[in-house]
């Protein structure tokens, strides 16, 4: 958290600070800007301040979400490229300042246009002598942080997610939590009818986003009712919840464990620390045969340490980071996201000791309707038996 407030404050002050000194500059030299010209770029520079301010007063309906992620997104559009042509231009290098400035608006646009909604599949093999015989090629798509009341649109944003999923045919599907944005309502009968025509059985934990500890008017909705509406939506799904528990996969004569942790709200706000408290893995794993091959879906991946700890999760998989919606690849590498200044563990396959981690880039997105790079990901899990 301390490092996300700091890169929020200097993103607004530092060109604010600028464009302040580059003004007292130019007036003392007699060629100071108009008044109102540099009325607008100061309001240009703070209004993510603004909008952060508007947002402790005003309620964060799924409207108020939408116009707050736009007028951000607004706010970059006009800020990234100007500053990369300043930061070019005092480099005495103008011309290569506008054609990079170009690229990054372009990019942005892109990634709202485009880059938010192009889905993709990223196949990942597990291979493992734990694995039983009847699960040998048993084929799981994962996906996480769907945020409906943040999308622009629901029904096509889901309904293509649907369809995708079914035309995977998989055995299983796993959903890693962030279902909505802010409260249960966003999951209403539009959304439920599209996600329940996902064809294979569907498990799912809760995210930091799904037990209602973003609700500002409480006193309309409590936390608490928001989390039991939501629980009752998933199971009018058809979908089954893993709250701190194990339930046991069977084919043929072979069982794996599926194991769930919930997100507790008590980690709300070390939800992006590196360290976390121990968690409920005791409840989690208990009378859980230690020689089963374990699946644990949990939100976040910093817990992937204590369920290494607790002598589980053949496969974790977790999701909660979205490699911050924003993911320059350079060649076949896990590539570079600021999410790497938040987390060990950002997006991807991680191994340790024999035991995988794999953390799904999500689906939806916050703060602002935009990937770059970081497209929504459906991941088709394939389970091998290691000879």
């Amino acid at each position: 958290m301390i490092v996300l407030s700091l890169l929020f404050f200097a993103a607004v002050l530092v060109p604010t600070a600028v464009d302040i000194l580059r003004f007292r500059r130019a007036r003392r030299r007699g060629e100071a800007p108009g008044r109102t010209v540099f009325a607008a770029r100061l309001a240009c520079d703070l209004l993510p301040a603004a909008v952060s301010l508007a947002g402790l007063i005003v309620d964060n309906t799924p409207t108020v979400v939408r116009i707050t992620m736009w007028l951000f997104w607004l706010w970059l559009l006009l800020q990234v490229p100007r500053c990369i042509h300043a930061l070019f231009r005092a480099l005495r290098l103008p011309r290569t300042g506008i054609a990079a400035a170009l690229l990054a608006a372009a990019a942005l646009i892109y990634g709202a246009a485009a880059g938010r909604c192009a889905l993709r599949v990223e196949p990942v093999e597990i291979c493992s002598e734990r694995l039983p015989e009847a699960f040998d090629g048993y084929r799981i798509a994962f996906f996480s942080d769907l945020h409906l009341g943040a999308l622009v649109d629901t029904e096509g944003e889901v309904g293509r997610l649907v369809e995708r999923i079914n035309a995977l045919d998989p055995d299983l599907v796993l959903f890693g939590g962030d279902l909505v944005n802010i409260r249960c309502t966003e999951l209403d009968g539009r959304a439920q009818r599209l996600l329940r025509r996902i064809g294979a059985p569907v498990y799912s934990v809760l995210g930091n986003h799904d037990v209602g500890s973003y609700i500002r008017d409480t006193a309309a909705l409590p936390a608490a009712e928001s989390l039991r509406r939501l629980i009752e939506g998933q199971r009018a799904m058809r979908w089954r919840l893993l709250q701190d528990s194990t339930c046991y996969l069977r084919r043929g004569a072979d069982s794996i464990a599926l194991s769930g942790i919930t997100f507790d709200p008590a980690l709300r706000d070390l939800r992006h620390d590196s360290n976390l408290p121990p968690c409920n893995t005791a409840d989690t794993y208990r009378g859980v045969p230690p020689e089963l091959f374990d699946i644990t879906l949990v939100h976040l991946p910093q817990l992937w340490g204590q369920v290494l700890g607790a002598g589980r999760g053949d496969l974790t998989l977790a999701g909660h980071t979205h490699a911050m919606q924003l993911r320059l690849r350079l060649g076949t590498g896990r590539g570079w996201s600021p999410a790497r200044l938040l987390y060990r563990e950002w997006a991807g396959r991680y191994e340790r000791d024999g035991r995988t981690l794999y953390i799904n880039e999500g689906v939806g997105y916050v703060g602002y309707p935009m990937r770059i790079g970081a497209t929504p990901e459906i991941t088709l899990i394939t389970l091998k038996r290691c000879k």
